[in-house]
């Protein structure tokens, strides 16, 4: 390396400067252009999060146990919708959702698994973390995934515990009625907020015969009527009721003191809980889904247009433009170049 090199890499940088010089195109590398700016030489963080925008509203309360038990009592839909990751929870936290969910049907739609057996604990506490820090004022809970609550009350707690205190989560939920209730009771008693789930209980697919409306009938509808009546008792502060119909949701919620979140179960619940990915539309064409989702977005089909016009202008040559580039000193150019293109005092040094 030249002496001229080394001097001019041992130059400090100019922390501000008026007149800059970029290059237009690399196929064009002798044309420069001539920009002036007051700042060129500052560079911002590719995402911003949680900084203050113009857009971000008025921050609200922090959603609490007491927060969801007074909208019950004043008649007050609760809004809970999932999340399984930083920006997912951030969107919805920012759109004012009471309650986010870190379910377990993160295995499919964040994952790729083919249902949600398969997703450990250790997964749903990788995405639990990654969720809280995106939801500021929601009301977290997370999804006790299948095989690590349902041997023991003890087993339960233990996962529960490292819910809270790993995955920082507010509270959690398991799948389950009236044989679950001295688990949920052994959890509430530790402190730990409860959510239970009764109905259509997707960890157990396999013993209900698939993902298939439950309570149809009178004896099934009051087997649901129990199963939330237990979990209530034994200490949960709201149950999801899944794939019930909904005159039979409604009357439940009736008898209940606690409030009903419900899915596929009518709109006579305490409020309603829907899968951000469907709701939003983010997937491909010709999928099909649940007859209760109602589709608000279609995220699928502008995130692919956004895509292709990225893939069109970098194969086409019009990104990144002369307004993506970051600005150099004319001068400090001029030195640079003639530098490597061997000029003064560089001839012929080592």
């Amino acid at each position: 390396m030249s002496r001229a090199m080394i001097k001019l890499l041992r130059t400090p940088e100019l922390p501000r400067c008026s007149t800059i010089l970029t290059m237009t195109r690399p196929h064009d590398s002798q044309r420069h252009e001539r920009i002036t700016t007051p700042n060129p030489t500052t560079r911002h963080s590719s995402h911003s999060p949680l900084a203050a925008t113009t857009t971000t509203p008025p921050a609200r309360k922090k959603v609490t146990i007491p927060t969801l038990l007074a909208m019950h009592a004043h008649h007050e839909p609760i809004t809970m919708l999932t999340a399984h990751d930083f920006p997912s929870a951030h969107v919805a936290d920012t759109a004012g959702i009471d309650m986010i969910l870190v379910g377990d049907s993160l295995a499919m739609v964040a994952l790729g698994y083919s249902d949600t057996s398969e997703i450990t604990l250790d997964d749903m506490l990788l995405h639990c973390r990654s969720v809280i820090r995106g939801a500021q004022t929601s009301f977290v809970v997370g999804d006790l995934p299948m095989g690590c609550y349902e041997i023991s009350p003890e087993q339960a707690l233990g996962s529960a515990v490292r819910m809270v205190k790993e995955g920082r989560v507010h509270g959690v939920k398991l799948e389950g009625g009236e044989e679950m209730a001295g688990t949920i009771e052994k959890i509430s008693r530790a402190g730990i907020p409860v959510l239970a789930h009764v109905g259509l209980t997707p960890q157990r697919q396999h013993s209900l015969g698939g993902f298939r409306v439950q309570g149809k009938s009178a004896a099934g509808a009051l087997r649901i009527l129990a199963d939330a009546m237990a979990v209530q008792e034994a200490g949960a502060f709201a149950v999801v009721l899944e794939a019930v119909p909904p005159a039979v949701a409604a009357l439940i919620t009736r008898k209940l003191r606690i409030p009903t979140i419900g899915i596929g179960a009518g709109s006579g619940c305490s409020g309603q809980v829907l899968v951000q990915v469907d709701m939003l539309g983010n997937f491909p064409p010709g999928r099909s889904l649940p007859k209760f989702v109602k589709r608000y977005g279609d995220v699928w089909g502008e995130a692919r247009k956004a895509i292709e016009l990225y893939r069109e202008e970098v194969k086409g040559g019009s990104y990144p433009g002369v307004e993506h580039g970051y600005a150099m000193p004319a001068a400090e150019f001029e030195e640079f170049e003639r530098v490597v293109e061997g000029g003064g005092d560089s001839q012929g040094e080592r």
